[in-house]
């Protein structure tokens, strides 16, 4: 288990994201594995998080050799995509969505990117710049 309440004091950049393997999903999570370190520039924790089990993410994690945590919106299914309103229930993934969450625990900085894009890291990159210090 895991609250978002551990990071208070900190940036936290939340990337929701449909599943773990996925072209799509492996280019945007490797994209944001490389570009931690500028992500870090600003004291900002970086969660990914799907609906994939924890096993999964595990599988993932190491065969992408990734850096940050994964967190499973596994069980009970979408419950937390649901509470940023970026659940497709049809589906029964998530958005491609993206969070950027301020020091006082305040989402800042929002995008939901079309489901087959990647939404790069550029808009985080601008909303962490755009923090008050």
């Amino acid at each position: 288990m895991f609250s978002l309440s551990e990071l208070l004091g900190k940036p936290v950049i939340l990337a929701f994201y449909p599943a773990d393997f996925s072209p799509t999903c492996g280019d945007q999570i490797g994209l944001y594995n490389e570009v931690l370190p500028e992500f870090q520039k600003f004291g900002a924790e970086l969660l990914g998080i799907s609906v994939d089990g924890p096993w999964c993410h595990a599988a993932f994690a190491k065969a992408r050799n990734l850096h940050f945590r994964l967190l499973s919106d596994f069980e009970p299914k979408g419950a937390v995509a649901r509470q940023y309103g970026v659940y497709r229930a049809a589906d029964g993934i998530s958005e491609r969505a993206l969070f950027v969450i301020g020091k006082d625990g305040v989402i800042t900085w929002s995008y939901l990117s079309p489901i087959r894009e990647n939404p790069g890291a550029d808009g985080i990159l601008e909303a962490l710049e755009n923090l008050p210090k």
